[in-house]
């Protein structure tokens, strides 16, 4: 066979051609150097060629023996092989076409995974070879050798994946080029890389597989810190921002628009950013606190600080639930102000309503815009926009930070996040980001109780909530889904609120709603309650003669903005909703909110939730209904370990740390839509120790090497361009 290169197509690899390319292709692997890459989901031990008598349960083993029985069984092939001391029986559920010619008497060398079925062992869909009668038996290979354990897909089988490995490392050279520095290999105490990804699929034991795991996690994690240093240099290189000074008198004014005096907290984040505001730099700052810890005032001090500069500024938030409650706290801060300010809606607004706004603005006439991401549409154009705050940073992505830097001559940037970010995934997501911290909330606010309690004890639940609601107290309740039929007219009772209290027609029907990121899946629909459902239970049931309104994201915006004026207004009592509350929200008088169906949500996002209760003076209490099984409640499933963490602290950097070790952070922050790779060795979960070397050693790297050009780097450059490929905007890098 020809020597195998990294580039080398698949199918012209032994045993695989063009039909089984296809299926190599569906998941991913379309060379040898995606296959090389194509590591082991678990491993399991091997024995070598021992007497069928000494094999060991869940081991990876290769015997030798003669087939003495075969028959079949109720669409299964059964072959009995014995050594002539035990027998052993080989079971395929799906006989391949070999198994299908074994016959009485030949000599086999049977490897598989050995299992046992009632009293006997078992190996099921294994490996065989038809030994010829004078072939001598092979060496097989003893010891504590581990057998990866391949992904595959309908059509690509793991064993066929094994195989197809083993083709490729027979060769004396593993056909993979080094990436890292040979300098930073030997200082970091690694493996050259072939020998790394030797040791992945074909590890002696498992200190070896950990060496190589290590050694590719930390190549995996260079490059994208590389990634987010090339991007950091290049900001600072080009982003020379507009100096807003700040005096002594012009601070005075902002204060003295806030009601209350700033924290100590709030304050040090404002001492962070008027520095890097005032220093003829452009800022990229992440503002980053807890539900209610007050970011929202000091993002509005430097918009302030901006507009006193005679400049214009910009708040964009994810939803027009979020930007609205935004420029209602700016309404109320600003009330009697002669600063210049607008919401700018998307589609939904009236033509002439937003094409005054839009000409206003690009004149200069408009000082603050508040809106979602219409802000960043092509017709919007500043006169002079100084800064850009951006609410949720994590429901955006890199690229739409990259596309707004382009607005207005390069303004300063403010990402603000509620969602507590772990430190690891802080510092590869927005690794080119400086971070403020604001911790702890405004004096004078109740503290929130958690309970975690089964489905069982719902009726329970709702009777105490409502003597707690007709004691003046304000409640919602978070349903997973919006609703799978179609809503009938509203049927509220007389003296319910018109149009908030009856249900309006979801523009979605589906059954997961994708509001919920622990949302449910696809085939379980029916097994979700939701609001749609909860809503009628309770006006029928057992929040009867209350004044309940329904609240989901199927709403359109002019209902959505009048449901949540009643609820602020005190007009509704409670709230059926789905996750769409889960930022912006802020009504002080609602003290109790109750999530149904707890286990299917994420932490993160159950502490959003819980933030929009404990606002006010008053305590709060947050019941989160757990209809998992029963056995959640006490521990024991995952669900359960999460609903204890939250019922545990109301700590959000503690949660956040939690979230990340049970869910990863795929699903925490969506790290996809940030615009970063995927990793396949390494985890933002568990490797802390590894990013925080892999960051160092980046920044060191493009300290040195700007540009990457030094040819000791010119294997690194290349592996970062085919890391980032399409998303060169994220590293902007020459």
């Amino acid at each position: 066979m020809q020597a195998l290169r990294a580039d080398t197509e698949i199918q012209f690899v032994r045993g695989v051609g063009p039909r089984r390319a296809e299926w190599f292709a569906k998941a991913g692997v379309r060379t040898v150097g995606d296959l090389l890459e194509y590591f082991p989901s678990r491993y399991e031990p091997a024995q070598g060629g021992v007497p069928i008598g000494e094999l060991r349960p869940g081991a990876h083993a290769a015997v030798i023996g003669d087939v003495i029985r075969t028959r079949g069984r109720d669409g299964s092939l059964l072959v009995d092989i014995s050594d002539g001391m035990d027998d052993l029986r080989l079971r395929w559920f799906q006989a391949t076409r070999a198994a299908g010619l074994l016959k009485r008497g030949m000599r086999v060398c049977a490897s598989g995974r050995v299992t046992v079925f009632g009293d006997r062992l078992e190996m099921v869909q294994p490996d065989t070879t038809v030994l010829s009668p004078d072939e001598p038996p092979p060496a097989l290979a003893a010891g504590a050798k581990l057998i990866g354990v391949y992904p595959g897909n309908g059509l690509l089988k793991p064993a066929l994946v094994r195989r197809t490995i083993e083709t490729i490392l027979v060769q004396p050279h593993v056909p993979t080029a080094a990436v890292l520095p040979a300098e930073l290999v030997k200082r970091r105490g690694l493996l050259a890389r072939d020998a790394a990804l030797r040791a992945m699929h074909e590890p002696r034991n498992a200190e070896e597989q950990a060496q190589a795991r290590r050694s590719l996690a930390y190549e995996e994690l260079l490059l994208v810190e590389l990634g987010m240093a090339l991007r950091r240099r290049r900001l600072g290189e080009t982003a020379a921002g507009q100096k807003l000074l700040c005096t002594p008198e012009i601070d005075r004014r902002i204060r003295a628009r806030f009601p209350f005096p700033l924290t100590k907290a709030q304050d040090g984040a404002l001492r962070e950013i008027v520095r890097d505001l005032r220093s003829g730099r452009g800022m990229t700052r992440l503002l980053q606190g807890d539900v209610g810890s007050g970011k929202t005032v000091v993002a509005l001090y430097a918009c302030l600080l901006a507009v006193a500069n005679r400049k214009q500024a910009a708040i964009m938030a994810p939803t027009e639930i979020l930007a609205q409650q935004h420029f209602q706290s700016i309404e109320k801060y600003l009330a009697g102000s002669r600063v210049r300010r607008a919401l700018l809606r998307g589609g939904a607004a009236g033509r002439r309503e937003r094409g005054e706004t839009l000409a206003a603005i690009e004149r200069g006439e408009m000082d603050l815009l508040v809106g979602t991401q219409a802000l960043i549409q092509k017709d919007v154009i500043f006169a002079d926009l100084a800064l850009v705050v951006v609410d949720e940073q994590h429901k955006f992505g890199v690229l739409q930070r990259h596309e707004f830097r382009g607005k207005g001559g390069r303004p300063h940037y403010l990402v603000m996040t509620a969602t507590p970010i772990p430190r690891t995934l802080a510092m590869t997501v927005f690794g080119d980001l400086d971070v403020s911290l604001i911790r702890g909330s405004p004096p004078g606010r109740g503290r929130i109780v958690t309970r975690v309690t089964p489905g069982s004890r719902w009726t329970d639940v709702l009777k105490f909530a409502r003597g707690r609601i007709e004691a003046g107290e304000q409640a919602y309740v978070v349903c997973p889904q919006i609703g799978e039929e179609e809503p009938k007219e509203s049927h509220a009772a007389d003296g319910e609120v018109a149009g908030a209290s009856g249900p309006t027609e979801p523009r979605r029907r589906s059954g997961a709603s994708r509001e919920s990121d622990g949302g449910a899946r696809a085939g379980a629909r029916r097994e979700v309650r939701t609001a749609l459902e909860v809503w009628r239970e309770l006006t029928e049931g057992a929040w009867k003669g209350l004044r309940v309104g329904l609240l989901h994201g199927g709403l359109k915006p002019e209902q959505t903005r009048r449901v949540l004026s009643e609820f602020s207004s005190g007009e509704l009592q409670a709230i059926v909703c789905t996750t769409v509350v889960e930022v912006g929200i802020d009504v002080p008088a609602a003290t109790l909110m109750i999530v149904d169906h707890a286990e299917r949500y994420g932490l993160s996002q159950l502490h959003q939730l819980r933030g929009r209760v404990g606002r006010g003076s008053r305590d709060s209490l947050c019941v989160l209904v757990n209809r998992g099984q029963a056995a959640a409640i006490e521990g024991g499933t995952p669900a359960a370990e999460r609903l204890a963490v939250l019922a545990r602290t109301t700590n959000g950097f503690e949660i956040a740390e939690a979230d990340l070790q049970l869910r990863g952070p795929g699903q925490l922050l969506g790290t996809r839509q940030h615009g970063l790779p995927e990793l396949r060795v390494a985890s933002l979960a568990t490797d802390e120790e590894l990013t925080e070397q892999a960051r160092e050693d980046a920044f060191a790297i493009v300290a040195a090497d700007p540009r990457l050009a030094d040819p000791v780097h010119a294997a690194l450059r290349s592996a970062l361009r085919r890391m980032f490929a399409g998303r060169l905007a994220l590293i902007d890098a020459a």
